[in-house]
This record gives structure tokens, sequence and C-alpha cells, in this order.
């Protein structure tokens, strides 16, 4: 078995969140030594325009097992965790939003899960939200429509607090808008023994929720390319060539059509006509369009795929603590 340097790695990815930090830290502190757990604390600032960089330094002398990195600019979320999931190196990695509103008391209940249960990843499941009507409504929704196209049946999609192996937080690729749909990547990259645990959503003590109809689309949309990239991801030709055969059927249809109306009227002695007067020779010819154009869609992908390698880099600034 692979010796981990801490028990736990706390991924906290953060965007102006300086009034929580401090007490944050002495929770997540409080709560692991009560449990005799090491840990490390891995805050990703993302860009932040307040002071949350200068209130880690000060943790960091506080707290040795405190590092930070800072993005220069805003880079998301997902850009975040991905960056922490590379740095971290704890047995299981818990990640967590820095607004206070996910309890650091839920730490040892998903150690637990991971290490007794034998789960690769456990979702948290805000079971009772202390969010607006105008954030709970659209969040089922979009719950709803992600266990509908992802198969994984959880509550939660959206929940900051989950818990992983090393091994798997360090095998899906998060990047773009997809740290909602973790447990989907973990599915995809063959980590299939997901979980979900109950946690205590807190009330929001600092700031205002960020949250918009905006990210509630982004959302959706982000659903949709993850279900189509699940499953074409290393075979586009087999959606474009899908839909290519269909138009170049129906086009194959049309002039199937066009030519018996031609021939019905040659032997009822009525004038044919042109060919650019029959609809069906649009239909043909628009059908013949799409087919090529999907075929020749579907090939360029596959050359993509074929030749694409290149890692997406995210623009830092400074470490602290760094374990390299």
């Amino acid at each position: 078995m692979t010796k981990h340097p801490f028990d736990v790695s706390l991924v906290i990815p953060l965007f102006n969140e300086a009034e929580s930090l401090s007490e944050l830290t002495a929770w997540i502190d409080r709560v692991c030594k009560a449990e005799s757990l090491s840990y490390e604390v891995l805050f990703i600032n993302d860009g932040s325009t307040d002071a949350s960089w200068e209130i880690i330094a000060g943790l960091a002398k506080t707290f040795p097992t405190v590092r930070g990195t800072r993005f220069r600019r805003n880079h998301g979320k997902s850009a975040a965790l991905h960056v922490g999931f590379q740095q971290a190196q704890g047995e299981i990695v818990i990640t967590m939003d820095a607004d206070l509103q996910d309890s650091p008391e839920e730490i040892p209940g998903l150690v637990k899960g991971i290490r007794e249960d034998g789960y690769d990843l456990i979702s948290g499941w805000k079971k009772k939200r202390y969010d607006p009507l105008s954030k709970t409504l659209p969040t089922k929704l979009f719950n709803w429509a992600a266990r509908k196209m992802s198969g994984i049946y959880l509550h939660d999609f959206n929940c900051g607090l989950k818990a992983y192996r090393l091994e798997v937080a360090q095998a899906v690729e998060v990047q773009g808008e997809m740290h909602r749909y973790v447990p989907v990547l973990a599915k995809m990259a063959g980590y299939s023994k997901i979980g979900e645990q109950v946690v205590q959503h807190q009330a929001r003590k600092y700031g205002s929720t960020q949250f918009g109809m905006n990210r509630f689309v982004n959302g959706l949309l982000d659903l949709v390319t993850l279900s189509m990239v699940s499953r074409f991801q290393r075979r586009p030709m087999h959606f474009f060539g899908t839909w290519g055969v269909m138009m170049f059927l129906a086009s194959g249809l049309a002039l199937a059509t066009m030519g018996g109306l031609k021939l019905y009227r040659l032997a009822q002695g009525m004038r044919p006509g042109l060919v650019t007067e029959d609809p069906w020779f649009f239909i043909f010819l628009t059908t013949m369009i799409l087919g090529t154009q999907l075929f020749v869609t579907g090939l360029l992908a596959e050359l993509m795929v074929r030749q694409s390698s290149k890692k997406v880099k995210y623009s830092i600034g400074e470490h602290i603590n760094s374990a390299s």
C-alpha cells in the first residue's frame, strides 16, 4: 500500500473570500486534530482582488501545512480544482468551498466512507439548503437533468463538498466549467464506485451568492457537452457520420420521389416541367449538402482527436509552502 504524507488533502478554491479564510482554517485544524488526521490545506486563489492572498500567507505561518497557489487572473473553479488535485499528496482528497457553507465537521464521515466503505468518490448531498427559492428550484431541475443524462443517481451534483481517493482526483480532467460533473468524469475514467453522503449546509455568513441564471444555463449546456463527449470523444465520426448517413438517405428519398413524380406526369401525358420548379429538388439538394458537411466535420474531428495532445496551462503567479 502506498504511503502518503497526509491522511487528507483539503482542496479549497476561492475568489474574494478574505473574511472567511481564518475561521475556516481554524475549524479544519480543530476537527482534524480531534480525529487524529494529518492534513494539508491547499488554497487555490482564483485571481482574487481582495486581501485573500495576504491572509493565506499569514495562515501559512501559523499552520505549517497550509499551502497556497495564486492565479494571476480568474480562471474559474474547474481550473482551481484541477491545479489543486495535481498538487495534493494526501491519501484522501476533500474539496470544499471557502465561504463556510461547507462544514469541516463532515470530514471524518467522508474519510470513513472512502477508507472503510471502499468508495472511489463520495459526493455531498445538502438535503436541507438555506438558499433562496430562486436558486433551489433551478438546482433541482439541473440535478434531475444531470441524473437522467449521466446515469449517476446523485441528489446534488453541484455540492462542492466531495471526497476522493487521491488516484481518482488526479485521474479526472477538470477543465472548462466541468467542476459540477466530477462524478461523471470519474465514471468516464473507470471509477464507478460513487457514493453519496448527506451533509450539513451552513447558512451564508459572509459575502453574497454568485449564483445567477447564467450559471444555471451554462450548467445545462455543459451537461449536454459532457453527454456528447462521453459518448463520442474518441469517435466523433460515429456521431457526425450517423447524421450524415441519415441526410444522404433523406436526399435519396427526395431524389426517388422527384423521379417518380416526373415519370407519373409523363405517363399521364403531362408536362414534367423543369427540375428547379420541383420543391423535391431543393429538398434533395439541401439534404445532400448537409450530409456532405456532416461527413467532412466528422473526418476533421477525427483528425483533431488523433493530433491533439496539448495540455491546458494556467497563469500561476506564485506559491506558498510549495511541495515541489
